[in-house]
């Protein structure tokens, strides 16, 4: 997704600048651009479609040369990918600002700055910001206090950095809902929305608050504002995890390092897509609001590990927003004759956006009578983004390890962010006030659950010589059951399958013995006194038991049974969290197995072909 890059130092900035865009080429963009202060005060701008070596040839031909700068590698939200889309955005010829995020107030900003003279030469909402703080500098002739201003006024969610040539030697950073970091270095000062933009200057760096405002000035000098306005000191971080994604990190597979990134991961997906108490609806697109508007249905199309989370979307969306929902692996699909009910939505989830079942299914789609399509994906600028009417970025970060993880469970949270905005757009806003507040909780209750490997790596000593086993689930825990079984399946070779608890004595309770574990996910929910006595069933056969349970239920662990406790959390976002547990289960006992944990035989990470 965008990227924001600036410098201010006592060299010259564009080389500095390049290179942290660069740097973000991995988070997906359709545009480049750069603007920067020559030392007399001019304010020059170069902008580029496509990759970033575009904007480069440019700058070859006509570098900018000064030691003051910004700038941007963009994702289209607002207005098609074009040169005058791409950031910075200028306000005459005195001020540039590149931001992330979305303004959902922009239309009503703009019709008050067209009404005083102000003139719009793009489709984005960032330029309704340049002339937002063009104006309030006029009337302060003070860019830090214009930048304040100006933020005041904003609703959305941003990511700021705002020059002017009245004053040169300082650049303002502002963030609300999508990151901001500044660069600590010798006598300069960075500013970025990720800190591998800024690695090859510093590794220093101050990771800026909700609502915080910031002043880099010549000679390194940061100061930073809080929203009320008053100065306040942050911490100096140093990062000391720069191997990138190509590498393990320290960690002995792929797998388990991408494990242990879902709590980061988790928490970038919702960046930027949460207000106060409810989900930002345009950050699924500038249409989004008046698409959801006229959702009467939801059909979700995937497959594999995408499939279980379109399951578990069902539940989300039929209960949250009141509207039916049918889910479909993509390789059946089109193979039969769909029925479309009149404004059904039409979604499709996929890691790399290049999944052939799944695409397929979506150019099917399209010459039927959908209201519209939504992509949730991973990959910015594959086929499958491309061709959706809509699309919600999951920021998941490349995944190297076949057997999905840190992948699936973003797709979650962005499945569940769709539940919310359908829901929003229906009347139910103020009801779902305490899930938003528990998904920005949510990075924190998953490292409570990575905290519990080594509990999970004794209990995975039980099914080294097992060749088959059960996983049971009910509810929306049902689908988390099948990704549980999946992912031991695919990395271990035993034999597993999935089952509703409550189907169990209609057929797979004659499988249960002692040489058959059964693994039970049991959260503290209105189900668990019916899964209670599903699991005395298996337990009355002398099956082995293993059970994922919620802290606050009463269940001794004995000879037979083994209890993991798993930290307390709503109903909602429950899913996401039984989901950890079951991946490095999985993952320990491939590895008791001597499996190859990263490459599965017989299986490729992006399926393209039918």
């Amino acid at each position: 997704m965008c990227g924001i890059v600036g410098a201010v130092a006592e060299r010259h900035v564009q080389e500095i600048l390049l290179e942290g865009l660069r740097r973000l080429e991995y988070r997906g963009y359709d545009s480049a651009g750069m603007s920067v202060l020559s030392d007399d005060a001019r304010l020059n701008r170069q902008r580029a479609v496509g990759k970033v070596a575009a904007l480069e040839e440019k700058l070859a031909d006509t570098a900018l040369k000064g030691t003051l700068g910004i700038a941007h590698t963009r994702w289209a939200t607002h207005g098609r990918p074009s040169e005058q889309n791409a950031h910075p955005h200028q306000s005459g010829d005195s001020l540039a600002v590149v931001h992330n995020g979305i303004i959902e107030n922009h239309e009503a900003l703009k019709g008050e700055l067209e009404a005083q003279g102000y003139v719009f030469t793009s489709e984005t909402d960032t330029e309704v910001v340049a002339h937002l703080l063009s104006r309030e500098f006029t009337l302060s002739q003070d860019l830090l206090q214009a930048v304040q201003r100006s933020v005041a006024l904003l609703e959305g969610a941003y990511a700021l950095a705002v020059v002017h040539r009245a004053e040169p030697d300082a650049i303002i950073g502002a963030r609300k809902g999508s990151p901001l970091v500044v660069g600590v270095g010798i006598g300069e000062a960075f500013l970025a929305s990720d800190p591998l933009a800024l690695l090859q200057v510093t590794d220093r760096f101050i990771y800026m608050m909700e609502g915080d405002v910031v002043r880099l000035a010549r000679g390194g000098e940061i100061e930073l504002f809080e929203t009320s306005g008053e100065r306040v000191e942050r911490p100096v971080s140093i990062f000391e995890h720069g191997d990138g994604v190509t590498s393990k990190g320290g960690y002995r597979h792929f797998m388990l390092k991408e494990i242990h990134e879902q709590s980061q991961v988790i928490a970038a997906t919702l960046e930027g897509r949460l207000g106060d108490h409810q989900v930002l609806v345009n950050s699924f697109g500038a249409d989004a609001a008046s698409l959801f508007e006229g959702v009467r249905q939801v059909h979700i199309i995937a497959c594999g590990t995408s499939y279980h989370a379109g399951m578990v979307a069902r539940y989300w969306i039929e209960k949250l927003a009141g509207v039916p929902t049918q889910v479909e692996v993509a390789s059946e699909y089109r193979y039969r004759e769909v029925v479309v009910p009149e404004g059904t939505l039409f979604v499709t989830l996929s890691q790399s956006g290049e999944t052939a079942d799944t695409l397929a299914a979506l150019r099917f789609a399209n010459q039927r009578n959908y209201l519209g399509s939504l992509a949730i994906c991973n990959v910015p600028g594959s086929s499958l983004v491309r061709e959706s009417d809509l699309t919600l970025m999951t920021q998941a970060g490349p995944e190297i390890g076949v057997a999905s993880t840190k992948a699936f469970t973003t797709q979650l949270v962005a499945l569940l962010l769709l539940a919310l905005a359908l829901g929003r757009v229906r009347g139910a806003n103020g009801e779902h006030a305490p899930l938003v507040q528990g998904l920005r909780e949510l990075p924190g209750v998953i490292n409570q659950v990575l905290a519990l490997d080594g509990e999970i790596e004794q209990l995975s000593m039980a099914f080294a010589e097992k060749h088959h086993a059960l996983f049971l689930g009910r509810g929306a825990h049902f689908p988390i059951a099948l990704e549980g079984a999946l992912k031991l399946k695919e990395i271990s070779y035993i034999h597993a399958e999935a089952y509703p608890a409550g189907e169990l004595k209609h057929g797979p309770l004659a499988l249960v013995d002692s040489e058959m574990p059964v693994i039970a996910v049991a959260p503290n929910d209105e189900l668990l006194e019916k899964l209670k006595s599903n699991l005395q069933e298996v337990r009355a056969r002398g099956g082995e038991l293993f059970v994922f349970a919620d802290e606050s239920i009463r269940m001794e662990t004995n000879e037979h049974l083994h209890v993991l406790r798993v930290p307390a959390v709503s109903e909602a976002l429950a899913p996401i969290v039984y989901t950890i547990p079951l991946q490095l289960l999985a993952y320990h006992v491939a590895v008791l197995k001597g499996t190859d944990v990263d490459q599965p035989r017989n299986l490729a990470k992006s399926v393209t072909v039918e």
